[in-house]
Protein backbone atom coordinates (compact mmCIF):
# COMPACT_ATOMS: atom_id res chain seq x y z
CA UNK A 1 0.00 0.00 0.00
CA UNK A 2 3.03 2.50 0.80
CA UNK A 3 4.41 1.76 -2.59
CA UNK A 4 1.02 2.82 -4.16
CA UNK A 5 0.67 5.62 -2.44
CA UNK A 6 4.84 6.61 -3.40
CA UNK A 7 3.88 6.18 -6.81
CA UNK A 8 0.97 8.46 -6.94
CA UNK A 9 3.07 11.14 -4.85
CA UNK A 10 6.23 10.83 -7.27
CA UNK A 11 3.39 10.48 -10.29
CA UNK A 12 1.74 14.02 -9.43
CA UNK A 13 5.15 15.86 -8.19
CA UNK A 14 6.40 15.15 -11.95
CA UNK A 15 2.99 15.63 -13.58
CA UNK A 16 2.95 19.76 -11.63
CA UNK A 17 7.03 19.72 -12.85
CA UNK A 18 6.30 18.75 -16.67
CA UNK A 19 3.29 21.85 -15.97
CA UNK A 20 5.96 24.42 -14.53
CA UNK A 21 8.08 23.70 -17.65
CA UNK A 22 5.06 24.15 -20.36
CA UNK A 23 4.19 27.18 -18.57
CA UNK A 24 7.34 28.73 -17.92
CA UNK A 25 7.90 28.07 -22.48
CA UNK A 26 4.53 29.74 -22.43
CA UNK A 27 5.64 33.07 -21.07
CA UNK A 28 8.60 33.04 -22.62
CA UNK A 29 6.56 32.74 -26.16
CA UNK A 30 4.20 35.44 -24.86
CA UNK A 31 7.19 37.50 -24.17
CA UNK A 32 8.44 36.92 -27.63
CA UNK A 33 5.37 38.04 -29.28
CA UNK A 34 5.12 41.52 -27.48
CA UNK A 35 7.98 42.32 -29.70
CA UNK A 36 8.90 44.49 -32.54
CA UNK A 37 10.32 42.11 -35.38
CA UNK A 38 13.92 42.45 -35.95
CA UNK A 39 14.26 41.36 -39.64
CA UNK A 40 14.48 44.27 -42.48
CA UNK A 41 13.70 43.87 -46.14
CA UNK A 42 17.36 42.81 -47.29
CA UNK A 43 17.99 44.66 -50.89
CA UNK A 44 15.85 47.61 -49.93
CA UNK A 45 16.71 48.15 -46.59
CA UNK A 46 20.27 47.49 -45.00
CA UNK A 47 22.49 47.86 -41.66
CA UNK A 48 24.79 50.29 -41.27
CA UNK A 49 28.14 48.45 -40.53
CA UNK A 50 29.71 48.86 -37.21
CA UNK A 51 32.95 51.18 -37.31
CA UNK A 52 35.61 48.67 -36.99
CA UNK A 53 33.13 45.81 -39.44
CA UNK A 54 35.78 44.04 -41.83
CA UNK A 55 34.53 43.98 -45.15
CA UNK A 56 36.45 44.22 -48.46
CA UNK A 57 40.32 44.86 -48.72
CA UNK A 58 40.70 48.34 -50.34
CA UNK A 59 43.76 49.09 -51.92
CA UNK A 60 46.26 52.42 -53.16
CA UNK A 61 48.63 51.07 -55.52
CA UNK A 62 50.25 54.39 -55.44
CA UNK A 63 51.12 54.11 -51.69
CA UNK A 64 52.43 50.32 -52.30
CA UNK A 65 56.67 49.98 -51.60
CA UNK A 66 55.97 46.17 -52.50
CA UNK A 67 57.57 45.17 -49.01
CA UNK A 68 55.32 42.11 -48.64
CA UNK A 69 54.43 42.42 -45.03
CA UNK A 70 51.07 41.70 -45.88
CA UNK A 71 52.20 38.73 -47.58
CA UNK A 72 54.31 37.17 -44.29
CA UNK A 73 51.67 38.14 -41.44
CA UNK A 74 48.71 37.02 -43.60
CA UNK A 75 48.23 33.25 -42.18
CA UNK A 76 47.45 31.80 -45.23
CA UNK A 77 49.81 33.83 -47.38
CA UNK A 78 47.04 35.14 -49.16
CA UNK A 79 48.05 38.84 -51.31
CA UNK A 80 50.30 38.02 -54.33
CA UNK A 81 52.97 40.72 -54.89
CA UNK A 82 54.63 40.76 -58.20
CA UNK A 83 57.55 43.65 -57.80
CA UNK A 84 60.62 44.22 -60.17
CA UNK A 85 63.80 45.76 -58.80
CA UNK A 86 64.58 48.99 -60.34
CA UNK A 87 68.97 48.99 -60.56
CA UNK A 88 68.66 52.86 -61.60
CA UNK A 89 67.07 53.86 -58.13
CA UNK A 90 67.59 50.84 -56.49
CA UNK A 91 63.95 50.28 -55.20
CA UNK A 92 61.35 47.74 -56.02
CA UNK A 93 58.62 48.55 -58.50
CA UNK A 94 54.96 47.08 -57.89
CA UNK A 95 53.89 45.86 -61.02
CA UNK A 96 50.52 44.32 -59.42
CA UNK A 97 49.18 42.62 -56.68
CA UNK A 98 46.13 40.68 -55.82
CA UNK A 99 43.57 39.30 -53.30
CA UNK A 100 41.36 36.46 -54.10
CA UNK A 101 38.60 37.01 -51.43
CA UNK A 102 37.47 32.93 -52.09
CA UNK A 103 40.00 32.24 -50.04
CA UNK A 104 40.83 35.49 -47.91
CA UNK A 105 39.30 35.09 -43.62
CA UNK A 106 39.01 38.42 -43.50
CA UNK A 107 41.75 38.86 -40.33
CA UNK A 108 42.58 42.57 -41.24
CA UNK A 109 46.67 41.40 -40.15
CA UNK A 110 47.73 42.68 -43.91
CA UNK A 111 45.35 46.03 -42.91
CA UNK A 112 46.98 46.31 -39.44
CA UNK A 113 50.58 45.58 -39.93
CA UNK A 114 50.76 47.61 -43.17
CA UNK A 115 53.56 50.60 -42.90
CA UNK A 116 52.28 52.50 -45.60
CA UNK A 117 48.50 52.07 -44.94
CA UNK A 118 47.94 51.64 -48.25
CA UNK A 119 45.53 48.64 -47.19
CA UNK A 120 42.16 49.53 -45.62
CA UNK A 121 39.11 47.42 -44.89
CA UNK A 122 35.88 48.97 -46.06
CA UNK A 123 32.28 48.17 -45.23
CA UNK A 124 31.16 46.46 -48.42
CA UNK A 125 30.15 42.78 -47.97
CA UNK A 126 28.32 42.04 -50.80
CA UNK A 127 30.85 39.49 -52.20
CA UNK A 128 28.98 36.91 -53.74
CA UNK A 129 29.02 35.92 -57.40
CA UNK A 130 28.27 32.36 -59.39
CA UNK A 131 31.56 32.32 -59.86
CA UNK A 132 34.48 31.88 -57.65
CA UNK A 133 37.51 33.16 -60.11
CA UNK A 134 35.49 36.84 -59.95
CA UNK A 135 36.50 37.00 -56.43
CA UNK A 136 40.02 37.43 -57.52
CA UNK A 137 40.72 40.65 -57.04
CA UNK A 138 43.78 42.35 -58.78
CA UNK A 139 45.01 45.79 -57.90
CA UNK A 140 42.59 47.58 -59.83
CA UNK A 141 40.21 45.94 -58.94
CA UNK A 142 40.91 46.30 -55.35
CA UNK A 143 41.34 50.29 -55.72
CA UNK A 144 37.68 50.67 -56.60
CA UNK A 145 35.89 52.55 -53.49
CA UNK A 146 32.06 50.97 -52.89
CA UNK A 147 29.67 52.98 -52.50
CA UNK A 148 28.78 53.70 -48.53
CA UNK A 149 25.40 52.09 -47.58
CA UNK A 150 24.57 55.40 -45.96
CA UNK A 151 25.25 57.43 -49.30
CA UNK A 152 22.97 55.16 -51.78
CA UNK A 153 19.71 56.70 -52.72
CA UNK A 154 18.30 53.58 -53.41
CA UNK A 155 18.55 51.76 -50.18
CA UNK A 156 16.31 52.82 -46.96
CA UNK A 157 19.76 52.62 -44.19
CA UNK A 158 18.41 51.72 -40.73
CA UNK A 159 20.55 53.46 -38.19
CA UNK A 160 18.21 52.35 -35.24
CA UNK A 161 18.87 49.17 -35.88
CA UNK A 162 22.90 48.43 -35.73
CA UNK A 163 22.90 47.08 -32.51
CA UNK A 164 20.00 45.61 -30.24
CA UNK A 165 18.42 48.03 -27.20
CA UNK A 166 18.79 47.79 -24.28
CA UNK A 167 15.02 47.24 -23.24
CA UNK A 168 15.59 44.22 -26.36
CA UNK A 169 18.48 42.82 -24.09
CA UNK A 170 16.85 42.87 -20.73
CA UNK A 171 14.03 41.06 -22.13
CA UNK A 172 16.41 38.63 -23.30
CA UNK A 173 18.58 38.60 -20.26
CA UNK A 174 15.42 37.92 -18.20
CA UNK A 175 14.18 35.02 -20.24
CA UNK A 176 17.33 32.90 -20.09
CA UNK A 177 16.80 32.88 -15.98
CA UNK A 178 17.58 29.52 -14.83
CA UNK A 179 15.34 28.23 -12.09
CA UNK A 180 16.02 24.93 -10.41
CA UNK A 181 13.17 23.15 -9.66
CA UNK A 182 14.37 19.79 -8.46
CA UNK A 183 13.31 18.96 -4.78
Amino acid sequence: MFSTVNGFINYSQQTIQAARYIGQGFIVTLDHMNRLPMSIQYPYEKLIPSERFRGRIHFEFDKCIACEVCVRVCPINLPVVDWELRKTIRKKQLKSYSIDFGICIFCGNCVEYCPTNCLSMTEEYELSTYDRHELNYDHIALGRLPISVIEDSTIGTLSNLTSLSKRVMEGHSNSRNVTNFSS
